[in-house]
């Protein structure tokens, strides 16, 4: 089945996505600084470092979130209680930020974001549904049975 290959496929964009945002970030602050842009009298250099910053811990929990799901690939079973709800996590932050991409960006942001939630939605039904059904196919609690 494909469970392997859309686990690995899903890390390597979540690790992409880690590097595009660290560097939109990068981008976005040296706008800032740069232009000595203000909001609400609040200091550039401020904004500027804040932009790094969330840039920088948005990017870490991609890539730990992309970590997650090479680990399930490389082992070929469900993450287990830290992986399964950092990536419910994950998805669930990438249908939001698709909802927010149709009127911010674009249909192919929204695009991009659906097909990077199935990639993390899929490795986590598919590893589901194989631990609910037995080894064999029949429903048990996967466990190997001894004769």
């Amino acid at each position: 089945m494909a469970r392997r290959p859309v686990a690995w496929v899903g890390a390597i964009a979540l690790w992409a996505e880690a590097v595009g945002i660290v560097l939109l970030n990068w981008f976005l602050g040296l706008v800032v600084d740069k232009q000595d842009m203000s909001m609400g009298g609040l200091d550039p250099h401020a904004m500027s470092v804040g932009a790094w910053v969330a840039g920088g811990l948005f990017g870490l929990y991609l890539a730990v979130c992309g970590l997650a799901l090479a680990r399930t690939a490389v082992r070929d079973r469900a993450p287990g209680r830290f992986g399964k709800p950092l990536l419910i996590s994950a998805a669930v932050v990438h249908g939001l930020l698709g909802a927010f991409a149709v009127g911010l960006v674009g249909w192919l942001a929204f695009v991009f974001m659906m097909v990077v939630l199935g990639l993390i939605v899929l490795p986590l039904v598919a590893y589901d549904r194989r631990a609910a059904a037995g080894v064999d196919g029949t429903p048990g609690n996967g466990a190997p049975q001894t004769a």
